[in-house]
């Protein structure tokens, strides 16, 4: 629970008008009740189980009004808030979306200009993927390692069990893509986006294919070749340090986990144009992504939020939809089947949040400070919280040639945990 008895520094005039003000847009919150404590008192707004913020600066009040998520992150990283359940706070939030809204449309329409730079300043041009790809995953391969699984592998996991550890799901997930593609010893595949080599070790040992992979981060690119010597599998995986839009050749399966998300929304068309391509006729695509609700899609694509400024600079999520359009208007590829594996994201990030928990004092001591390590703890719990809410989600879309035939169709996952669980679900473990 959160220590409501440690000392608050007393609100500005300013930071009292612009908590009041954000009280006002919170007012009428449904799903749940919102308890705020600051140096005047209480605050509380709605019914229901509680969720308690801790304010302990007034900083805190102009961030997360003016700011909103990247603010209310921001503010986290600095100390100025505790809570005692972040996920409940972001689920409580996503809940009440359209009411809180209505208040906050003024301050972003004053901040639009502005996040619109910020958008354009980070775009995907060639030069600057490289840049924002480096800002997230050149952190150093060891923070990375430290709440990872073995498998290094950095997307959705799929849990066919409740007691699966964290390597055996990230295993079942890509056993899982592998045979939706029915790879075999005869296919060149090709994967847009290396990671540290997970996806490439699997298919290549164990179903026997040729693998070209690329990455722009050259931290992920040197591990991955170590791990692929390691396991004797130089003669069949290729690592390059490519952009998706200068590749050449072709490839009888296309692979691409959670990287769309780092594309940019102007640079979608160009994306699956070089994925089409790259396949041959008869060939096949699997995308995983992670994906906003539809009718959110084009309001977070023009606005910035606490991810792409602090964690993933020139990302955007794409939409199902949107996803759709893409491969109809610019693409002869034809959507084949599509899996959602939502509530296994949420598992995910908890696990990932626990080992993170685990290593914090290991990686204090090893250099990194304590507002980086706050802010990797609000992006696992913000991002869980989004999931559980089914405000985002995460799919595997199977993509094909005109000429690709026959390839299997797995039956259903069914997911151990319910899509949207309660808060006394979401918290086992």
């Amino acid at each position: 629970m959160t220590d409501i008895t440690q000392a608050s520094t007393t609100p500005s005039r300013w930071q009292r008008a612009c908590r009041s003000l954000l009280l006002r847009a919170l007012d009428g919150l449904e799903g749940g009740k919102l308890v705020l404590f600051d140096a005047d008192g209480t605050h509380a707004l709605g019914t229901g189980e509680e969720v308690r913020v801790h304010v302990r600066d007034g900083s805190f009040y102009p961030a997360a009004l003016l700011e909103q998520s990247s603010g209310v992150g921001q503010a986290y990283m600095d100390g100025w808030w505790s809570c005692d359940d972040i996920v409940g706070l972001v689920r409580l939030l996503a809940r009440n979306e359209r009411t809180i809204r209505r208040w906050t449309a003024p301050t972003l329409g004053l901040l639009a200009p502005w996040h619109r730079f910020l958008l354009w300043r980070r775009r995907n041009t060639m030069a600057r993927a490289r840049r924002n790809i480096a800002a997230h995953y050149d952190l150093g391969n060891e923070f990375f390692a430290a709440f990872l699984d073995p498998t290094m592998t950095y997307s959705c996991a799929v849990f066919e069990n409740r007691d699966d550890d964290l390597e055996t799901a990230q295993l079942n997930k890509l056993e899982r893509i592998c045979r939706k593609l029915d790879l075999g010893p005869d296919d060149h595949v090709l994967e847009i986006g290396t990671g540290w080599g997970g996806f490439a070790l699997h298919a290549a040992g164990r179903f026997g294919c040729r693998v070209t992979t690329t990455t722009l981060s050259g931290e992920q690119a040197a591990l991955a070749r170590d791990r692929i010597r390691a396991a004797g599998l130089a003669d069949r995986v290729t690592v390059l340090e490519e952009d998706y839009r200068r590749l050449t050749g072709s490839f009888d399966k296309l692979v691409s986990i959670e990287m769309i998300e780092a594309v940019g929304v102007r640079y979608f068309p160009a994306y699956f144009r070089a994925c089409s391509d790259l396949l041959r006729p008869e060939g096949a695509m699997l995308l995983q992504a992670i994906v906003v609700d539809d009718r959110h899609f084009v309001h977070d694509a023009r606005h910035e939020d606490f991810i792409k400024r602090w964690i993933f600079p020139g990302g955007v999520l794409p939409s199902v939809g949107e996803i759709a359009r893409r491969v109809a208007e610019d693409t002869d590829l034809q959507m084949a089947h599509l899996e959602d594996l939502t509530s296994h994201y949420a598992e995910t990030l908890h696990r990932w949040h626990g080992n993170l928990r685990g290593a914090w004092g290991r990686l204090k001591a090893g250099g990194r400070d304590e507002r980086f390590l706050r802010a990797w703890e609000f992006y696992f719990h913000y991002c869980r919280g989004g999931f559980l809410e089914r405000r985002v989600g995460v799919v595997q879309s199977l993509l094909v040639k005109p000429g690709c035939r026959d390839l299997p169709l797995l039956e259903p996952l069914a997911a151990p945990w319910p899509v949207v669980q309660t808060r006394s679900e979401a918290c086992h473990g």
